[in-house]
């Protein structure tokens, strides 16, 4: 069970990942105030997150970092445009420093564009980090 201020953390880094191209789209704001209701945050806290960002705070739990990364997949994929090349350069970055590996992070990457909408399913994902932590 992850704390408030580590779903604060999680909240605040994919608000970040989501102002790569300046502007939070609605879709992507929706998407993500769906994730601040399912991880109880409140919508003041998740507004005031918007324009102050936290610190990010590394999960201990693998399985929440596996969880983290596929939001963050389906948080760049959300508005059906093509992926621009930095998009998917950060998403891999946040999953390295999120402690996952390479191997799994440039698989589902690479995976992802064979699904539709590349929304990579969560057994899919799940299976593709297992294989590797094993």
């Amino acid at each position: 069970m992850i704390n408030r201020v580590e779903k604060l953390s999680l909240l605040s880094e994919m608000i970040a990942f989501a102002k790569h191209d300046k502007d939070i789209k609605d879709i992507e704001y929706n998407f993500l105030l769906g994730v601040a209701k399912q991880l109880e945050i409140s919508r003041e806290d998740f507004d005031y997150l918007i324009e102050h960002p936290i610190n990010y705070i590394h999960l201990k739990s693998h399985s929440e970092r596996i969880v983290q990364f596929h939001r963050l997949v389906l948080l760049m994929n959300i508005d059906n445009e093509q992926s621009d090349s930095k998009k998917i350069v950060k998403l891999y970055n946040f999953g390295l420093r999120m402690g996952l590996s390479h191997e799994s992070i440039s698989k589902v990457l690479y995976l992802m564009e064979s699904f539709p909408n590349k929304i990579v399913p969560p057994d899919v994902l799940i299976d593709i980090f297992k294989t590797q932590y094993n």
